[in-house]
């Protein structure tokens, strides 16, 4: 388990890695040639659903890295402090 970052960002890349996981295993699924012409469709449907949600969770966390920490109740602008 990884021990650096803001949590957020680490739970990210566990849900980034949960479904890297998934895609390559729907991957492999594909490349068996064991699937019939309906359950090829289903996995292809599947891995598309699943890289929409890389994307948002690749969104949420960059989002979340960006954003600046949200002003706190009671304090006061760093100007209005110093005087």
């Amino acid at each position: 388990m990884r021990r650096s970052g803001p949590v957020g960002l680490r739970a990210v890349s566990d849900v980034l890695e949960e479904l890297r996981l998934r895609l390559h295993q729907a991957a492999a699924e594909l490349r068996s040639g064991r699937l019939e012409p309906s359950q090829t469709l289903a996995v292809i449907e599947d891995c598309a659903l699943l890289a929409g949600e890389a994307a948002v969770q690749l969104d949420a966390g960059v989002r979340a890295a960006l954003e600046p920490l949200p002003d706190l109740p009671g304090q006061l602008p760093l100007a209005a402090s110093q005087a």
